[in-house]
């Protein structure tokens, strides 16, 4: 059962996250910690899916190191046996109906996802999940993976909502010196959406690029125009669209004849206060039919990530270590600045909330 914590808050609760991708809960419980919380996820009757904390009441065994028989989920300690209201059901030879409910969570599975809800039960709203327009759809091909990163969630967010870094990072995949050249432009659409653009036209494609357009039969050694838009939304989701285009064809909306287009993935789901799960991937709107190019951008993801990976791992190892530093804000930290500013004020929203039921 987790134990609360004294620290102020660093990620909203009330809120869907991406607990896990659809594929990874099968027939056996999958246990997983979200925004502090150990939490369980199987599949009930009929395959649908099902969240309750990761504690069995009877003696506190994780019921993730159990098993699902007839949509119950069974304690591997004891055999008690939990619903996915969080009330126990039976146990062999033991009355156990009295025993007090566990946590059970708001889930849904939607666009090859499972989606929780951490917080209040009562606010969860399906409807705040985003629509993922590529799901499901015979003109888009989708890949990704998961990584767990020992950092601060924050700093994965400020990393994709600063692209420059990518000249050194990602020298040999998808980082050129033009991307430090050319200003961006950052903006806060409404009181939740950040977007941080930058556009380049004329220069020479980087490798992955280079990859991406003869996949798509079009020549890679002319010059192209080049576009990233990083879009934030809370709670930490960041979509960033991506692309080239031959030049002298309109950049961004250049028909698709002369560009390979694409969508990069990020859900990125707090652990605790210093690990997150990263979901990744790639929706391509270019040759969805061709398998061996779906497999060659995800390795070639799976290769940027991971150097990502080892930066915010280190990074979030000196700001622990060094907690009374602080850190220079420049003009290229705008998108991850204003994306926390969109965290906090949710977070003290819904502190806001706890204190006037403690008050009442």
């Amino acid at each position: 059962m987790s134990t609360p914590s004294t620290k102020a808050p660093i990620y909203p609760r009330n809120t869907w996250y991406v607990a896990a991708s659809a594929a990874e809960v099968t027939d056996k419980p999958l246990g997983r910690q979200i925004c502090g919380e150990r939490m369980v996820f199987y599949r009930a009757l009929e395959g649908r899916i099902a969240a309750v904390e990761d504690f069995c009441p009877h003696r506190g065994a994780p019921l993730s190191l159990g098993r699902v028989c007839e949509g119950k989920l069974v304690c591997g300690y004891h055999g008690l046996e939990m619903g996915c209201d969080g009330k126990t059901i039976a146990m062999p030879g033991q009355r156990v109906r009295g025993f007090p409910a566990i946590k059970s969570f708001p889930v849904e599975e939607r666009y090859g996802f499972i989606w929780v809800w951490p917080g209040d039960k009562e606010a969860a709203d399906t409807a705040l999940i985003p629509n993922l327009q590529w799901h499901d759809n015979p003109e888009w091909a989708y890949d990704g993976g998961l990584f767990h990163i020992k950092a601060d969630y924050r700093l994965m967010i400020d990393n994709l909502m600063d692209l420059t870094h990518e000249t050194y990072v990602h020298s040999s995949s998808i980082g050129q010196a033009e991307i430090d050249e050319t200003p961006c432009k950052t903006e806060t659409i409404g009181d939740s959406e950040v977007v941080t653009s930058r556009f380049m036209e004329g220069i020479e494609a980087p490798p992955f690029w280079k990859m991406a357009l003869r996949s798509n039969g079009l020549a890679d050694d002319v010059p192209v125009d080049r576009w990233q838009i990083c879009r934030f939304t809370p709670p930490s989701h960041v979509l960033i669209e991506v692309g080239v285009a031959h030049a002298g064809h309109g950049g961004y909306e250049a028909p698709d004849a002369h560009k390979v287009y694409s969508m990069v993935v990020d859900f990125i789901t707090p652990e605790t206060d210093g690990s997150m799960w990263y979901f990744w991937g790639m929706a391509r709107k270019f040759n969805p039919g061709d398998a061996s190019v779906t497999a060659a951008i995800k390795q070639g993801q799976h290769k940027i990530f991971s150097e990502d990976l080892e930066m915010l791992e280190l990074q979030q190892r000196n700001l622990e270590d060094y907690p009374e530093r602080q850190l220079l804000k420049l003009n290229i930290d705008a998108g991850g600045v204003q994306s926390r500013r969109v965290i906090e004020r949710l977070i003290a929203q819904e502190q806001a909330v706890v204190a006037e039921v403690a008050v009442a």
